[in-house]
């Protein structure tokens, strides 16, 4: 039983902590925005390295330049008109508008996303959008706010590795995933397993390198969730996902746990999955 509350009072800590971190970390988007920070990376220079999609241009730099992905989940999904769309995740909502393009006016997005205040600057983004396709809801992706079998795709962007139950992640986007749906994630990836040292850096995991899952794992665990055709490709490295972010936040050499073994690196990959048509 100490064992179940400690690993539940765990869980509670990362989310907590994740939650706190993204919304300083929107406020701190805004003030570079506003000419705060003189240092963030140039929008059209920072979006052609994340996205293939060219209508990302198309939308305001206010909501384009919020996002805080690690690739481009929105080319890897290749939508349809009318599909129906889930974004775990969805930030300020830059993939859900992005989405609300491909699926046209017969299609729905729906972004989900546990930070209060991501919620609400997705939906006043909505309202510059004008999008009628896209809703945004409060709710977390272990527990994902959707009925069973009621959407053709999931999309999410540098976010599932966040989650401290990852399998449970996959679980709910299994259940809510029509039969035949697809499942095309951007998330950081490891090499190899991570270190349990430098799993337990919070710092690490908020930054999006400590909660990577490893291919294998990845793999894993989709395949325990139900799903078929798993695929990972590793993209360009994001700059922030690592290999640096493993090398520069943790490394004390004389960790028992790791002194026999490489550095690993944590890369942005796509994920594809499908779930079975029965």
């Amino acid at each position: 039983m100490d064992t179940i509350n400690s690993k539940r009072e765990g869980s509670t800590n990362i989310r907590s902590m994740v939650r706190e971190h993204y919304g300083r970390a929107l406020s701190d988007l805004r003030s570079e925005q506003s000419g705060a920070c003189g240092c963030s990376q140039p929008r059209k220079e920072k979006l052609e390295g994340l996205y293939q999609a060219s209508d990302v241009f198309e939308l305001p730099g206010d909501i384009s330049g919020l996002t805080m992905g690690c690739g481009d989940p929105i080319t890897l999904a290749s939508l349809q008109p009318g599909q129906t769309v889930l974004d775990l995740g969805s930030g300020g909502g830059l993939d859900c508008f992005l989405a609300a393009r491909r699926v046209g006016e017969s299609g729905y997005v729906i972004g989900v996303d546990m930070t209060a205040a991501m919620i609400d600057q997705a939906r006043a983004n909505l309202l510059k959008t004008g999008d009628q396709n896209v809703e945004f809801r409060l709710g977390e992706i272990e527990h994902i706010p959707a009925a069973d079998n009621s959407v053709d795709v999931i999309i999410s962007n540098c976010v599932i590795n966040l989650s401290p139950d990852k399998l449970q992640v996959f679980r709910e986007a299994f259940r809510v995933l029509k039969p035949g749906g697809r499942f095309a994630v951007s998330d950081p990836v490891a090499s190899e397993p991570l270190p349990q040292s430098y799993r337990a850096d919070m710092d690490a995991w908020a930054g999006c390198a400590s909660g990577a899952l490893d291919r294998k794992e990845y793999t894993r665990l989709l395949h325990q969730a139900g799903f078929e055709q798993v695929v990972i490709t590793p993209t360009n490295p994001d700059q922030q996902t690592a290999p640096s972010a493993y090398t520069e936040t943790c490394c004390n050499k004389s960790d028992e746990e790791y002194a026999h073994m490489g550095e690993p690196e944590v890369y942005a990959a796509l994920i594809r999955a499908v779930k079975p048509q029965k």
